[in-house]
């Protein structure tokens, strides 16, 4: 399907994917190696429901799936994306009607559905983890309305695939009651267990079903943030919750956590196959992926070349662009910075660099209002390749580059993920940038230098005629304040 698809520079890209439980319409656009969500739209269309039982396609179902799809290519011709990619998994590939709605959608709508098997469906949505997670390792599991794909991950590839009828959908029709069910789904995960390995440490969740035991997860523990994306679980959350989950009333849970009746439905059962998948694999750990099959689809139009970058810098570079006073300023300030974190590790260093890139895009903002508006734009921003303490630190750094105290903070409940000395080095950052944005000359490295000496506890200053004259009493504040943050003493030298 993808053969006469140039390998390009991607912009604005629409993709369709029709799947068993919902329909939607998602619009990438921006800095293509982590592009934003330009619209992002989905109905509950539920076209496998009851399919295991009929063999067709629920007729319900598909007609709200038609005036989905009807409004969707009206939309993207509007938004001037032609031709969209549009993919259908289970419930079409297996319905014995599925062959007609697909030439009933062309025919009414335009629109070209490509129906895929199971292993191309549990391929693309392991791309859609790589998109988010280049360096992700382990195995992929994405869970439909009436399949569940595993998929080995390592390497930057996608390894072997599998696919099962382990679908809350499919699941409903199936017999002896609770005991029947535990004991059906139990031998279908021995059996993938037995293909696939045992050995992943980590479980990569995808699904909107596994999103929502996930927000549960949240609920229950009382996480201060709620996105979705690389929120962990440990198996021993896993279990807690689904207990949890069981001695609930499914009502009043999805009014604490806004999903949808028709969702909180199948989480019953998603949540029985969720703790089958824990019990055969023993992971370490699960990790909560919000990229799958669609932004799978986005990644195989990607040259390698684009694949190799990183998301998180390719998207605070786009940031810049769009949003700051000076773009190009942000790289200048890291290397200005860059005496102060020579010897950091390669993740911190990211994080100084995205830093960098983002430290000037909410000026816009109300001067009273930044320091809050860059933090919750950070930790809630569409970024990839990055964890919620990682977010958190990007966030508390930029808070500190527009205001010296985190006092009173309205974002303090978010701290406690991280531990003191990651405060304290989100402050210095915060701090440092601050201080260096007072150079905010083309270069400023035509103004002053740094020179950091740990061992005599000193950040040493050295100023250019030019550095001089900019070196106001704003400037001097700010750089005794990166000083005290760092415990070491100033020293200026004209």
């Amino acid at each position: 399907m993808f053969a006469k698809l140039p390998k390009r520079a991607l912009s604005r890209v629409g993709v369709v994917d029709v799947g068993s439980n919902s329909i939607r319409l998602v619009v990438f656009d921006g800095a293509a190696r982590s592009p934003a969500y330009f619209y992002n739209e989905k109905v509950m269309a539920g076209l496998g429901a009851e399919m295991a039982a009929t063999g067709r396609l629920n007729p319900a179902g598909v007609e709200r799936g038609f005036e989905a799809l009807r409004r969707f290519a009206v939309l993207a011709k509007g938004m001037d994306i032609e031709p969209l990619t549009c993919v259908a998994t289970a419930a079409v590939r297996e319905a014995e009607d599925g062959p007609d709605f697909q030439r009933r959608v062309e025919r009414e709508t335009g629109l070209r559905l490509h129906v895929i098997d199971g292993e191309e469906e549990a391929r693309l949505s392991a791309q859609g983890v790589l998109l988010g997670w280049p360096d992700a390792k382990g195995l992929v599991c994405d869970i439909g309305g009436n399949s569940m794909e595993l998929a080995e991950v390592a390497d930057g590839q996608v390894g072997q695939r599998v696919t099962s009828p382990l679908g809350p959908f499919r699941l409903q029709q199936v017999k002896g009651g609770k005991d029947g069910l535990k004991k059906h789904v139990r031998k279908i995960m021995a059996d993938l267990a037995a293909q696939m390995g045992t050995h992943h440490e980590r479980i990569y969740l995808v699904g909107g079903s596994w999103r929502a035991i996930a927000r549960l997860d949240m609920e229950r523990q009382s996480y201060p943030m709620t996105v979705l994306h690389e929120y962990r679980m440990s198996p021993k959350e896993v279990a807690d919750t689904v207990a949890w989950i069981g001695d609930s009333d499914l009502g009043t849970l999805r009014n604490q956590v806004d999903i949808s009746a028709s969702r909180m439905e199948l989480v019953p059962l998603a949540s029985q196959v969720l703790s089958a998948l824990v019990e055969a694999f023993s992971p370490a750990e699960l990790a909560v992926s919000s990229y799958g099959i669609r932004e799978g689809l986005l990644y195989e139009q990607m040259a390698e070349s684009l694949r190799k970058r990183d998301p998180l810098i390719e998207a605070a570079r786009f940031t810049e662009r769009q949003m700051a006073r000076m773009p190009g300023f942000g790289k200048k300030l890291y290397q200005f910075l860059l005496p102060i974190y020579a010897d950091v590790a390669p993740q911190r260093d990211r994080l100084v660099r995205a830093a960098c890139l983002l430290h000037d895009t909410a000026w816009r903002a109300h001067p009273d209002y930044r320091a809050d508006a860059c933090f919750d734009n950070v930790t809630r921003a569409n970024m990839a390749a990055l964890s919620h303490p990682e977010r958190v630190f990007l966030g508390l750094a930029l808070l500190h580059r527009y205001k010296n105290s985190r006092a009173n903070s309205p974002m303090a409940p978010l701290f406690r993920l991280l531990d003191e000395d990651q405060i304290r080095d989100a402050e210095i950052l915060g701090k440092a940038m601050r201080f260096g944005a007072m150079f905010a000359i083309d270069d400023p490295k035509d103004a002053a230098s740094l020179r950091y000496l740990p061992g005599k506890s000193e950040l040493h200053l050295r100023l250019t005629p030019t550095g001089r004259q900019l070196m106001g009493e704003v400037a001097h504040v700010r750089f005794k304040a990166l000083c005290s943050a760092m415990g070491v003493e100033p020293r200026v030298q004209d």
